[in-house]
């Protein structure tokens, strides 16, 4: 998975066949305790496996308990000791949510007594939903950003109206960060680094990034968490669940973008980035899919042994730049068709055969080398899916292939999007009347039916999970990719190949995932 150029040879991205020998055989995937064990990747670092083994005990237990609160937490609480709870915890959201309900406490009353229901406007619905966003703090901050990279998934004046969020984040000083590091680790940070940059290479809602040369000369990243943070988020999503709630009552561009769904989903995510712990093990376990399945032209980083925290991770520093930052024409274009057959199928094997997928592949997070070679990084949001979910992905995927909305749906049903009450072939007759299809697909149309699917069933209220959001939003960003390596690709020509490598590593697989469509 890691490996280096033999013998100072140059990189060469390499075909599809070279990855088609893996040692797994069956739907039977090892545990990634087993991977780590056999890992030349982990076990080339001393110390990493015994500290891999111990957060794999500790963290799934930390994992299901941080799920819990964000769903308690994305609940709106409608009681009087809720709402006087909200008021005292996150005064400065629910102030300015409240300029979005003029007169509305005696509405809301009688919408909970007598079942009245509201007035529905979209009357500068943004501004004011905007407005909510910028009275708060990192954590409103954050959900104003990851409604931006939605992009597809909800209508474009949400998206377009929070692009701002971006770059609304200020860096911590340094002697603040300082003291964080030497905190979490317990040790002076002099002890630590060689030298440490005082100027963060990236700063977002949740924690900065600096770089860094440990005492024993190895080059890493330090990641520090902002203070005071988890506090912070809590106050705050019990508000926006409320608002949340309230304003899909009132704005239908909100009850259309299914505002509630997304703080849920939001809240579940966040809550897990607030803990590096946890992202530690989900770098680790993507390396080691990576490893075994032998997707070889990928690099990613592995934390430094004990120095892994609640707060502070450090991990080694990749090469390359953000992929939409190269020239990509200066490769030969055999070499951009093989590295996008590539990508796809990278994406796709994370999450269709081990069932874990980096859930944040914008191009930030994505490093790329002037070789082609890729690097991964931010491992904060990561999809996790089961084998029933696993196998409806497939089907979706040949439904896309297909163009079959009927395909398509009931693999979404599936995988638990929609229960037993929906008619799928009344639903795929309304898709269609909503979307064009054409037999000539290019990359953008994937991600344009992908987006109107999405839509379309926010519009109808289907509250989609969670993993399904992730992998949709990854779709997206494989457009994005596309359009930077070799936006004249024939997408069409490329799926048959991409499905024949599955059908010829994992063939017992897909006929069991796949079940009856091909």
């Amino acid at each position: 998975m890691v490996a280096t150029n033999e013998n100072g040879k140059e990189y060469k991205i390499p075909d599809l066949s070279d990855q088609l020998d893996t040692p797994l055989k069956s739907l039977e995937i090892p545990s990634f305790v087993e991977l780590g064990k056999n890992s030349e990747w982990i076990n080339s670092q001393e110390g990493l496996l015994e500290e891999f083994l111990r957060l794999e005990t500790e963290v799934p237990v930390l994992r299901k308990s941080l799920i819990k609160t964000a769903q308690t937490l994305s609940k709106p609480t409608v009681n009087p000791y809720g709402l006087t709870t909200i008021g005292q915890t996150a005064g400065r959201v629910t102030v300015a949510g409240a300029k979005m309900f003029v007169g509305y406490p005696k509405l809301f009353y009688k919408r909970v007594m007598f079942g009245d229901e509201f007035p529905t406007t979209s009357e500068n619905a943004m501004e004011q939903l905007q407005d909510v966003i910028r009275a708060g703090g990192a954590s409103t901050i954050k959900l104003g950003q990851f409604i931006a990279s939605a992009k597809g998934l909800l209508p474009d004046e949400v998206v377009e109206s929070f692009s701002w969020c971006r770059d609304q984040v200020p860096a911590m000083d340094f002697l603040t960060i300082s003291k964080i590091i030497q905190e979490e680790l317990n040790v002076k940070i002099s002890e630590v680094f060689k030298e440490i940059s005082r100027e963060p290479i990236a700063a977002a809602s949740i924690a900065q990034v600096h770089t860094a040369i440990l005492k024993d000369g190895r080059e890493v990243v330090v990641k520090v968490q902002r203070r005071g943070l988890k506090r912070s988020f809590m106050k705050d999503l019990r508000a926006m669940a409320l608002i949340a709630f309230l304003a899909e009552k009132k704005f239908e561009v909100a009850k259309q973008a299914n505002l509630a769904g997304f703080v849920e989903l939001f809240a579940n995510l966040v809550m897990q980035e607030i803990d590096f712990r946890l992202e530690a093990v989900n770098m680790l376990e993507l390396g080691l899919a990576a490893e075994h399945a032998g997707v070889n032209f990928v690099d990613f980083p592995r934390p430094v042994v004990g120095m892994v925290k609640r707060k502070v991770l450090i991990m080694e520093r990749l090469n390359g730049k953000p992929y939409n930052n190269l020239q990509w024409d200066t490769l030969p274009k055999e070499s951009r068709r093989r590295l996008v057959q590539l990508v796809i199928s990278g994406v796709l094997e994370h999450t269709l055969v081990y069932g874990v997928f980096h859930g944040d592949l914008h191009a930030g997070n994505v490093l790329a080398e002037e070789n082609g070679r890729l690097g991964l990084i931010d491992f904060g949001i990561v999809g996790r899916i089961d084998l029933l979910q696993r196998a409806s992905l497939v089907r979706f995927m040949i439904g896309i292939g297909m163009n079959n909305f009927t395909v398509e749906l009931n693999a979404l049903k599936d995988f638990g999007a929609f229960d037993d009450s929906v008619d799928v072939d009344q639903l795929a007759k309304d898709l269609e009347a909503e979307v064009t299809l054409s037999d000539d697909i290019h990359y953008t149309d994937i991600a344009d039916q992908v987006g109107a699917i999405v839509r379309f069933l926010m519009k109808r209220q289907v509250k989609l999970p969670s993993a399904l959001i992730l992998f949709f939003k990854n779709l997206l960003y494989l457009n994005s990719f596309i359009a930077s390596v070799d936006p004249e690709i024939n997408l069409m020509a490329e799926i048959a190949p991409i499905f024949q490598y599955f059908r010829a590593k994992y063939p017992d697989q897909m006929k069991q995932l796949s079940g009856d469509i091909l």
